[in-house]
Order: structure tokens, then sequence, then C-alpha cells
């Protein structure tokens, strides 16, 4: 579980110990909250690696801006991916689309499958650009990307398998990150209705009912 959250869980349940008798709430239903949050944290941690926790702060107030954010990263990807002349599938935006899609992830675009294990340069170069978008789009609106470790992971096998120097793989990404950076800036427009499309379709426990993204275009 993100440290953060976890700062946050304890400090409420703190603040619970030490406002709560002073409000008349009883000491034994601060022990049993406390006890019960804890479990939950442990098990969500254990079991679903933090995906009750999130599909919980995407349903609560503050939810729409998690997805939206979610939806922008992956817009990202679709658009540079059509770009470079790789078709991508479906988009599945929060944890809930996710969990349905059986990914375990926030949010995930269906990419084609390069031709080999071992690819070209100017392959590489495609894909680092593809792989890279949507950590460049969260910079081009955001200033920071917060999502897009997975991404990294990818793009470093892919590196990692084509025998390229590291020292090459290192200056290719920093240079595919600035060109798609750049030419996501010039698709302002285009990127944000993209995302607000995806965001359209994405789901969530107060959403339920929301169809699947290839119904709702």
């Amino acid at each position: 579980m993100n440290p953060a959250r976890i700062g946050v869980v304890v400090a409420l349940l703190s603040a619970a110990a030490v406002l709560g008798p002073s409000i008349g709430l009883s000491p034994a239903w601060i022990t049993v909250l406390v006890m019960t949050t804890l479990v939950g944290v442990s098990v969500d941690a254990a079991v679903w690696d933090g995906r009750g926790g999130h599909l919980l702060a995407e349903a609560l107030p503050g939810g729409k801006a998690r997805l939206r954010r979610i939806a922008l990263h992956e817009a990202g990807h679709r658009l540079v991916a059509q770009h470079e002349g790789l078709q991508p599938g479906p988009s599945q935006v929060g944890t809930l689309a996710c969990l349905r899609a059986g990914r375990q992830a926030c949010g995930s675009t269906e990419l084609p499958l390069p031709a080999s294990a071992k690819l070209p340069l100017e392959d590489l170069r495609r894909w680092s650009r593809v792989l890279l978008a949507g950590m460049a789009a969260e910079v081009v609106v955001h200033g920071e990307s917060e999502g897009g470790a997975d991404d990294r992971q990818l793009l470093g096998r892919l590196w990692g398998l084509s025998g390229q120097p590291a020292s090459t793989a290192q200056l290719e990404q920093r240079r595919a990150r600035r060109e798609v950076e750049q030419w996501l800036r010039q698709q302002r427009e285009g990127l944000e209705q993209e995302c607000e499309t995806l965001l359209a379709a994405a789901p969530s426990l107060r959403r339920l009912s929301v169809p699947p993204a290839a119904d709702a275009v």
C-alpha cells in the first residue's frame, strides 16, 4: 500500500482515538474501528495488492480526478500508437475496469505485440515513443507524471533483449521522451478529447452500469 495512504489511515485512527471520547464515542467502538481498519488494510495489501484501496479511492469524492489522470495516461498511449502506425486495442481506465479485464493495474491499453523479441533500432525507437507516451501526456497537462512504472519496465526489457548498449538505450529513451512530449503539446486538444472519451466509459463502484468503451464510442 502507498506510504502516503498508510500515513492518512494512521492519522485518522489517531484522531479518532484522541477526539472520540470527547464527543461521546465509546473507547470500545474506537478499538473495533481500529482493528477492523488494520485488518482490512492488511488483507487488501496481502491478497489484492492494494486494489481494494484503489477501488475505494475511485468511488469516493475526488475519485473522478484520479480516473481522469488515468484516462489521460491511456489517451497518450492511444494517440501516439496510432501516430506510429500501431493500432491500439481496448483501454481500461480505473481499477474496476482492469479487474474486469483480468489485469492487475489501475489502467491499461492493449497494443499489438512486437514482431520479435529482438527489435531493430528503428522499431525500438517507435516502441519507446509509444510506451513513454502515457507519462509524457501527464507531464503535458500536469507538469509531472505519477504512473508509468510498468511502461518503463517493459521498455527496459525490450531494450535489454535488443543487445544495444545501455548508453544507447538511455540516450534513445530520453530522445523519445522529448519527441513525444513535444508532439503531444501540439496535439493537446486531441489528447484532452481522447481523455474525456475514455473517462466517460470508465466504471467505478458508483457507476457500475457504465457501458464498456467499445459500446460508448
